[in-house]
This record gives C-alpha cells, sequence and structure tokens, in this order.
C-alpha cells in the first residue's frame, strides 16, 4: 500500500478577521481550526503521516493550545518560509521515499473524509488531484475604467486538499519561486504536469473573514 503524508500550511494571520490572534489558532466550537484541519486527516486515516507548518512566531501560542487541547494524535512540525511556497518546501524535505502528499490549508476546517478520499484516490490514478467548485455568481472582468463579462462556466475556484505524487512535487518544489504560483497545482503545472480536477465541497470554505467563521459554525451544526 502506498504511504500517504499531509503538509498542513498555517502561516496566515488575523489581519481581515479584525483580530490579532492568527486566524488557525481562533476557536470554532470550542476547538482551535487549526485542530479542525488536522483531525479530519486522521479522520481519514489513523496511519497518515502529518507534517504541520507554521511560523517561527506562533510557536508559542502553539504549545499553549497543546497544553489545553492535546491533539491525541502524532505529527512533525517545522517552521515556515516568507511565501507559502517556501512553507510547504519546507514540509516536504521532511518527506522521504515515495508515496502521495496532500497539502491543506489550516483554515479550511471543514473538509470531509469523503473529500480526501477522493483527492487521494485520483492522485493514485493520476498522479495528483485538484478538488473546485463552478462560480455561482457573474463574472466581470476589468480593464482600467472598462469592464467586460466574460464565460462563468470556463472558470472555477480552487480548494484543499491537493494532492501530488511525492517524488512529482517535491521535483517541482526546486524551481524558484514565481509570483504566478498561487497553489501548489500551479507549480506543478510549471514543470509540465498535467492537473486532474475533481468536484469540491461547498462547505469546505477556507476561513478568511467573520462571515466565514459564521458560516462554518453553521455547517457544523447541521
Amino acid at each position: 500500500m502506498h504511504k500517504e503524508y499531509v503538509i498542513i500550511t498555517a502561516g496566515g494571520m488575523g489581519s481581515r478577521m479584525g483580530s490579532k490572534k492568527p486566524k488557525q489558532f481562533m476557536e470554532l466550537n470550542g476547538l482551535p481550526v487549526i485542530l479542525h484541519s488536522i483531525r479530519a486527516f486522521f479522520d481519514y486515516s489513523n496511519s497518515i503521516r502529518c507534517i504541520l507548518v507554521l511560523p517561527e512566531e506562533s510557536m508559542d501560542e502553539w504549545k499553549q493550545i497543546m497544553e489545553s487541547h492535546p491533539p491525541g494524535v502524532e505529527y512533525e512540525l517545522c517552521y515556515g518560509g516568507e511565501t507559502r511556497f517556501d512553507s510547504v518546501k519546507a514540509g516536504l524535505e521532511l518527506i522521504n521515499g515515495d508515496g502521495l502528499v496532500a497539502v491543506h490549508d489550516a483554515v479550511r476546517p471543514l473538509v470531509s473524509t469523503s473529500l480526501i478520499k477522493k483527492c487521494f484516490d485520483l492522485a493514485f490514478r493520476k498522479g495528483n488531484a485538484v478538488p473546485v467548485l463552478p462560480l455561482a455568481d457573474s463574472v466581470r472582468e476589468i480593464s482600467g475604467e472598462e469592464s467586460r463579462p466574460v464565460d462563468r462556466d470556463k472558470f472555477r475556484i480552487v480548494q484543499t486538499p491537493q494532492v501530488f505524487e511525492v517524488s512529482l512535487i517535491k521535483k517541482a518544489y526546486q524551481q524558484a519561486y514565481r509570483d504566478s504560483f498561487t497553489d501548489d497545482a500551479s507549480v506543478l503545472e510549471s514543470f509540465g504536469s498535467k492537473i486532474y480536477l475533481l468536484d469540491g465541497e461547498k462547505r469546505n470554505i477556507k476561513i478568511t473573514n467573520p462571515d466565514d467563521m459564521i458560516a462554518a459554525e453553521a455547517f457544523l451544526k447541521e
């Protein structure tokens, strides 16, 4: 059986949340957001190897969280870098050998075990897997003071976890950083690989502002 890993990146701060506390450490239904994300992957598989990437300045707060909310699972911890690219690369350096690795935003706490499994299954068959959602609203492209409608059916919203063959994504991350690297799929694609998409989930929201916390609480009450 192939080895499975997850790198959970937690580099964001709470600026858009209007809070001094990093959003991944804010409580959601009595538990820090990041712990919901970690537990989702261990609910999927208790043999998955978890690598948590945190900013160095967040380590003291993380220790406090561990004292009040012991995760009850094994994980490895490493420092993040200046960019998400650097943070993911740091996590990948802790992986030796082949297998599949998921890269997941710590602030997507409602990811389901079903979606995680679908991503790993597709990556096992195709080499990578990226969950996406269609756009529900109309879209306009802005150019200076002008704008024009575009066909929303040609666009998708990208989610995590994004899952990859370890050997391929590690090679892709040996490239120099570019501003066009908005996610892990864009890093791999620039290396010459085709990206494979699957349906994401509406409840797999990314916590970026107070309204997202309200929505997440509502989903958890369902």
